[in-house]
């Protein structure tokens, strides 16, 4: 077998939330050109419609599936559809989340429930719907986007922080469960990357300022640089590789 085999995702299909922009369509784009058939997913039909067709225009196999991560039921519904028409879910990417800042003392518990809700009840959800079949065939990679906050804090996104350490301790468990059943369970904990989600943290020179001082190599993450990261976690080339968060941030988790 040629090393680089086990690189190649052909003959693959890969399921990743919140993929019609950002660090999801970025990841999405690695697999399809590593060979996996894609389906994108987002709330928003007219978004998920424009990064199929882009996907599509660059060669990509890709099916666009529009469902709540956040709710049960519109998962299992969409899961089973995924499955039953269009085909075996072999590699999963929880990458679907939001942000939200405020001061810890002033920050409103309905976006506190929202935030949770988003980050860590939607991995539950599809990773518990998508292992079920998985579990039944024996094989299947599941990766769960964390985040620098997994391990560390800010000001202002307290609960982002505990919902994204909830995350990467829910891949701890997940991988211990499943691993027997044959699946392998990772999570990539991204740094700064220069995404919509960060553009107000982009235009905002001081925050700049520290990002390239604080962040060894001086600059913000890429989105397609998080791709190696998710190609390798979803490959053969990882067979062994379980329970593990993958720091993918520049150096920055190696400095004080």
């Amino acid at each position: 077998m040629a090393k680089l085999s086990q690189f190649d995702l052909t003959g693959k299909r890969a399921l990743i939330t919140g993929s019609s922009r950002g660090l999801g369509y970025a990841i999405a784009a690695a697999l399809a050109d590593a060979g996996a058939s894609i389906i994108l997913n987002a709330r928003d039909n007219v978004a998920l419609g424009a990064a199929a067709s882009q996907l599509a225009a660059a060669g990509a196999s890709v099916k666009a599936v529009a469902f709540d991560v956040t709710s049960r039921d519109s998962v299992n519904d969409a899961i089973a559809y995924c499955e039953d028409e269009i085909g075996p879910i072999d590699i999963l990417v929880n990458n679907a989340g939001m942000q939200f800042r405020s001061a810890l003392e002033a920050f409103p518990p309905e976006k506190f429930d929202q935030l949770i809700t988003t980050n860590v009840t939607s991995v539950f959800n599809v990773g518990q719907a998508v292992a079920r079949h998985m579990i039944s065939r024996g094989h299947g990679k599941i990766i769960n986007i964390c985040s620098l906050m997994s391990e560390l804090a800010r000001p202002s996104i307290a609960p982002y922080a505990a919902s994204k350490a909830a995350v990467a301790n829910l891949t701890r468990g997940m991988a211990v469960d499943w691993a027997k059943h044959g699946l392998n369970v990772n999570g990539i904990a991204p740094g700064y990357f220069a995404t919509e989600l960060n553009e107000a943290l982009t235009k905002d020179e001081k925050f700049n300022a520290w990002i390239e001082t604080r962040t060894p190599m001086g600059r913000w993450g890429e989105p397609h640089e998080l791709g190696g990261a998710a190609v390798f976690l979803a490959s053969d080339a990882a067979k062994f590789v379980n329970g593990h968060i993958l720091y993918v941030d520049g150096a920055f988790t190696a400095t004080v």
